[in-house]
């Protein structure tokens, strides 16, 4: 896989290697191309904010948005069950940090875990994947935390650690327990990563 990782966002440490890595294998696992091409860019919250606004029409920031590519959408319908698509620039996934932050002390683990959890969620968004249903909703979120575990137990195989497997309720979450965690949140802003688009045919899917 060809992923680029651009920080924008003014956000430090950061692991870069490990949002490669966790991209890497959940789109190896979702039978992407080897050849195919990413890219994940770390924006400040004012930046995020605009895009949730231009794109979605939602006021305010957001932890993770994805903006997949309109040619591989419309020739390979983004699913891994669809015909095996080639090489191919598959879109851009947009994280912000700071914002991440805040939701990882919610949920009782680290910001890399929780750059880890959106990058895959990110990915699946991409690929086509949405949770706008109920049956959507279980489909990508079981995914989605099969996606992340089995990336650490391959990190565990090969000896490599990035940060601490997390094991608390929220490490791996179901989208009602991401619900459950806007509702922790001392002011509210923090909107569940499994906020529904506002309309069909979106061009941006947000988390």
């Amino acid at each position: 896989m060809s992923i680029e990782v651009l920080n924008e966002s003014g956000y430090g440490g950061v692991n870069e290697e490990m949002l490669i890595s966790v991209a890497a294998h959940a789109l190896s696992a979702l039978d992407v191309h080897p050849d195919a091409e990413l890219t994940i860019t770390l924006v400040d919250e004012p930046t995020i904010e605009d895009l949730h606004v231009r794109w979605l029409d939602l006021e305010g920031p957001t932890d993770v948005m994805s903006f997949p590519m309109d040619d591989f959408a419309t020739t390979s319908s983004q699913r891994p069950d669809a015909p095996a698509p080639g090489p191919t620039m598959l879109g851009d996934i947009v994280l912000c940090p700071s914002f991440a932050a805040r939701q990882a002390d919610a949920a009782g683990h680290g910001l890399p875990h929780e750059l880890a959890l959106l990058t895959v969620h990110g990915c699946l968004h991409v690929l086509g994947y949405d949770h706008a249903t109920a049956t959507q909703e279980r489909e990508m979120f079981g995914l989605q935390n099969e996606i992340l575990a089995d990336w650490y137990d391959q990190l565990s195989i090969q000896g490599t650690e990035f940060h601490p497997k997390p094991s608390g309720p929220q490490a791996f979450p179901s989208a009602a327990d991401r619900e459950l965690l806007d509702e922790k949140t001392a002011d509210g802003s923090v909107p569940a990563i499994a906020e529904p688009r506002p309309e069909e045919g979106s061009e941006a899917d947000d988390a």
